[in-house]
Order: structure tokens, then sequence, then C-alpha cells
């Protein structure tokens, strides 16, 4: 495991740009359905029609998220960081904040 100057283990940047770009189209989506949320509040729109907004809004971040573990992940396997078990390690308890 290769640490940085500082004595830590250097975190994982995900370098595919295609997946970068999916992962911010979800992300302005789900900032498109929070300005939503919003205007329901403003317009006194029924708590279950507000939650259910939200839980869409919740598994958009989620699935972004998860996308950007996983191409994390597949980089540092793929690719044969030298460090590749110690960023796996991270992303992996990155996952586990997710679940």
């Amino acid at each position: 495991m290769t640490t940085d100057p500082t004595g830590q283990t250097p975190e994982h940047t995900v370098a595919d740009r295609e997946a970068i770009r999916a992962i911010r189209a979800r992300l302005g989506r789900a900032q498109g359905q929070i300005g939503g949320v919003l205007a329901m509040l403003d317009d006194g729109r029924s708590c279950q029609d507000v939650v259910t907004q939200l839980a869409a809004v919740s598994k958009a971040i989620d699935r972004a998220a998860f996308l950007l573990i996983a191409t994390g992940l597949r980089e540092c396997l793929t690719e044969g960081e030298e460090d590749a078990e110690a960023v796996a390690e991270q992303l992996q308890k990155l996952f586990l904040t997710m679940a």
C-alpha cells in the first residue's frame, strides 16, 4: 500500500469521462427534482406527494453515487494501480455508506 507525503493513502479519482458525464446528468436531473419539491412545498401539496418526490430524488442521487463507486472500482482493478487494494478498500467503504 502506497502513501502520499502526509502518510495518507491516496484517494482514487474517476477518469472515465463518459461515466462522469452520466453521473453529472443524473445529478442534474436530481437538482431539477429538488426544485420541483420546493415548488410543491410552496404550493401546499400533500405530504404524500412531497415524500414520493423526495424518494425519487434520493434514488437518483443514490444511483449517481453507486455509478461513481462502481466506476472507481472498475478503474482501480483494471488499471492495476500500485495501491489498488487500498483504493478498492476505500471505495468499498464508500459503498457501505450508501447501504
